[in-house]
């Protein structure tokens, strides 16, 4: 099982479970939206994506 010391430091590793990122072209922001509802929950501020959270691609 996978540790990340040191407890306390408020560094995550690896990628967030259970949440994708989804561009928006109007806006020309990151919107993160949960997998499981599909849901919005949160948009990013500057033009950066999300660390750590999944893209959704295009069909």
């Amino acid at each position: 099982m996978a540790k990340n010391p040191p407890i306390g430091d408020n560094a995550r590793r690896g990628a967030v479970r259970d949440r994708s990122q989804v561009f928006n072209p109007v806006t020309q922001t990151w919107i993160k939206r949960n997998a499981g509802t599909g849901q919005f929950m949160d948009q990013q501020e500057d033009c950066d994506p999300f660390k750590g959270i999944r893209k959704e691609h295009k069909k």
